[in-house]
């Protein structure tokens, strides 16, 4: 049996290097930043679906959405502005605050938020239940 420090550690971890192969797929790149970035959303989302384990596919999509854009402008705005490291840049896409978020992206954060709701109740029943 997993202590629930165990269990968080195992997410957080888990879900940045998930983060970071989406990335890879998607852009074929990364940077490392995006761990950091991906495991907390993934694991604000996980601590939410572990708590409310009886959203509708829309209520997971908008917390889903609404979660990853609000970390992804948080994490664009200190990586990216404060810091100068250029990491992604949305400018050129419609619908973009600061160029850190789109209305793209945040769409479709929304269907990976509902993911990761799948993800969450799969690790908890088959692998953090030991």
């Amino acid at each position: 049996m997993y202590t629930k420090l165990e269990k968080d550690f195992i997410v957080f971890n888990f879900s940045g290097i998930c983060y970071i192969f989406i990335e890879m797929m998607w852009r074929g790149q990364s940077h490392y930043t995006m761990f950091f970035t991906g495991g907390l959303c993934f694991f604000v989302l996980y601590k939410i679906y572990d708590r409310y384990k009886k959203l509708k596919f829309f209520q997971k999509y908008l917390i889903g959405a609404t979660v990853i854009t609000f970390i992804e402008f948080l994490a664009g705005y200190i990586v990216n502005i404060l810091f100068g490291m250029k990491v992604w840049n949305y400018s050129t896409l419609p619908f973009n605050i600061l160029g850190q978020i789109c209305l793209l992206y945040s769409f479709l954060w929304g269907f990976l938020g509902v993911f990761i709701e799948y993800i969450v109740n799969h690790t908890n029943n088959k692998l953090l239940s030991k």
